[in-house]
């Protein structure tokens, strides 16, 4: 066992010097010889390589804007080992989440999703206003509003077709899409009740929200055991923080825009929901109530052409901003709208 010992330690030394090399910005070293690849062979035969990487292996989270310091293992240190090379003493620093800025990582396709359609009409009023048809209505105008030089726009649908959520997240995936914003009107049991609210993929324990995300994912065409791959990988990059930033920028003009045209317009805020058209789509997105249908005021702007214009705008402006924090030269570009 003591040729074991030794082996653990100086495969643990060596990936603790890797790591400090890649965190502090320095090139690797050279390999002096084959001497690591033996090393390796011998590893897999004796220990496995799960248990010699377990300790080094760093681990990411973009659980809010903040990028907090996620501590993986215990701050300790590695001591040389009797007859080798001697080692300073290296406290092992807790692994920060990697901001998505760092990247230059462009905003270039755009997916929207009208919600519901086909046999799925979505909120409705007595006098026949479906949101369905709204809801396309506006992603069409958003659609032409976004396309040109800088944004390809892809629509999950572009009629009135019964699509579940699964297919939904398949076209927005097969599109290449980097932002994915769905479109809603949301219907609050009080009548007296209104305004925008906007939505991205996060936990809640609002009971509120928790009845609308069942009622959005009742149409998700998934089974129970697909949902144990969805959700393992929803927390474990930066969607969460980039979906938040989106939802931000839109919500924000959102309010702006539609108190301009009727001032009572109430902003319901940015909120975190575990919507499957979000966690599926495998992008940064968000899900946003831009109206109040259930609200006879917001209902009877709905119907206007005008209205319907400036929740188009505000969508493509909040979309552009988020972009052009985003983009590598995004400052210089201007889109339509």
């Amino acid at each position: 066992m003591p040729n074991v010992d030794r082996l653990k330690r100086q495969m643990l030394r060596e990936a603790v010097r890797e790591n400090l090399d890649v965190i502090e910005g320095r090139p690797p070293a050279p390999r002096r010889d084959d001497r690591w690849a033996r090393l390796a062979v011998r590893a897999l035969a004796v220990l496995g390589v799960p248990l010699v990487f377990l300790a080094s292996i760093n681990a990411f989270s973009g659980n809010d804007a903040s990028s907090p310091e996620v501590v993986v293992v215990p701050q300790r240190t590695v001591p040389a080992a009797p007859g080798e090379p001697a080692l300073e003493n290296v406290a092992w620093p807790a692994p920060r989440s990697i901001d998505p800025t760092l990247f230059h990582l462009d905003v270039k396709t755009v997916v929207l999703d009208a919600g519901h359609g086909g046999a799925d009409p979505g909120a409705l009023t007595a006098d026949g206003l479906l949101e369905k048809e709204i809801t396309l209505d506006l992603a069409e105008r958003v659609a032409t509003k976004l396309r040109g030089g800088l944004f390809q726009v892809v629509m999950t649908r572009s009629g009135d077709e019964t699509l579940s959520l699964r297919e939904r997240s398949r076209r927005a995936r097969e599109a290449g899409g980097d932002v994915l914003v769905s479109i809603h009107l949301n219907s609050i049991p009080r009548p007296d009740r209104r305004g925008v609210e906007t939505y991205y993929l996060g936990p809640t324990d609002d009971p509120a929200i928790r009845a609308l995300a069942g009622a959005e994912n009742r149409s998700s065409g998934y089974s129970l055991a697909d949902f144990r791959g969805l959700l393992e990988g929803v927390y474990v990059d930066v969607r969460q923080a980039e979906s938040r930033r989106l939802a931000e920028s839109v919500q924000g003009e959102l309010v702006s825009s539609l108190r301009k045209v009727s001032p009572q317009v109430g902003d319901r805020g940015v909120k975190s929901a575990p919507f499957v058209v979000l966690i599926a789509s495998e992008m940064p997105g968000i899900l946003a109530e831009v109206s109040c249908l259930s609200h006879a005021e917001e209902a009877r702007l709905l119907r206007d052409t005008a209205f319907r214009e400036a929740i188009a705008d505000a969508l493509a402006r909040g979309v552009r901003a988020y972009a052009d924090s985003r983009n590598l030269a995004g400052a210089g570009r201007s889109g339509n709208g």
